[in-house]
């Protein structure tokens, strides 16, 4: 298992830049606003830490390419797929695989928290309204970090 970053750059209205990387490797995919981006990622990591064995899917456009991330879990392992799409639309199987990595189920949620804490702190909740458009998503944010801490509390319990 190797560590996990990520950062989210907002870059001119309604677009931003997610860089991921673990020791192995890195790569860059951008997100438009005309989803509903960062919700969606994080909606999809707090299921997939509420979840033992869930495949979860998430779509970042980039107008016509598309970025899609597909997490898989088996007890605390989780894989990480992220392919690039010629359109939103294709099947998996079209994709580019760009980026992989297996981590733990802490390791994704710890990287990913810290990724939009990081972001409300650069931006500012209105500052980053006004570059992407859409209101910080708040809500999923703490209810991914609810979901980490039940986990955690479920993993140390006797």
């Amino acid at each position: 298992m190797t560590d996990l970053q990520l950062t989210w750059t907002l870059r001119g209205h309604g677009w931003a830049d997610c860089h991921v990387a673990d020791t192995r490797t890195e790569a860059d995919v951008t997100a438009s606003y005309i989803t509903e981006a960062p919700e969606d990622f994080l909606r999809a990591v707090a299921r997939l830490v509420a979840s033992e064995t869930e495949i979860t899917r998430v779509q970042f456009e980039a107008e016509p390419t598309a970025f899609r991330w597909i997490f898989s879990r088996e007890g605390t392992a989780v894989w990480i797929r992220l392919l690039q799409l010629a359109h939103g639309t294709d099947h998996d199987n079209t994709g580019t695989e760009i980026w992989s990595t297996q981590q733990t189920v802490d390791t994704v949620a710890r990287a990913v928290i810290r990724c939009f804490d990081k972001v409300a702190r650069q931006y500012g909740e209105s500052g980053y309204r006004g570059k992407w458009g859409e209101h910080f998503p708040r809500t999923e944010l703490e209810a991914l970090r609810t979901a980490w801490r039940e986990h955690q509390s479920e993993a140390t319990a006797p």
